[in-house]
């Protein structure tokens, strides 16, 4: 193509920059508003953490602590930690700072006709007693 031509009066034709100037921003918008500036899922960190430098030896053999939410022999609802039974959230906090793995956290399992203000007791008493990490799990009706 030849952008130059002679004339009889010796004059330059010239092309116009300013509608490819504007093409080019438009594809540039284009490109940076469609484009995903989001982590990976992979490049993303869990939510578990792990602290090995922490745990001694003894403490990273123990299970984490498991309070249950379960209706009682007599009918009402009880905090259930092994094989122990209580009904007050201090004696739950007392029997959870004797654990020693704390930083392997808790999880409280709660049946699903329990009270939520015993949910939130169970959860309440775990943090209480030192531990940063509280999962809660429903039960559910079939157990």
């Amino acid at each position: 193509m030849k952008l130059t031509s002679r004339s009889r009066d010796n004059a330059k034709l010239e092309l116009q920059m300013t509608s490819m100037i504007d093409c080019v921003f438009l594809l540039l918008i284009f490109f940076m508003v469609t484009s995903s500036f989001s982590l990976a899922e992979r490049e993303l960190d869990s939510a578990i953490k792990v602290r090995r430098a922490a745990l001694s030896s003894a403490a990273s053999d123990l299970q984490p602590a498991i309070v249950e939410v379960v209706r009682g022999s007599g009918g009402s609802f009880i905090y259930k930690v092994g094989g122990r039974e209580m009904t007050d959230m201090d004696e739950l906090t007392g029997v959870l700072r004797k654990f020693d793995n704390k930083l392997d956290g808790a999880i409280v399992r709660v049946d699903d006709n329990a009270p939520f203000a015993m949910a939130a007791t169970a959860i309440q008493a775990c943090k209480n007693a030192g531990y940063t990490l509280v999962s809660y799990v429903p039960l559910g009706m079939g157990r």
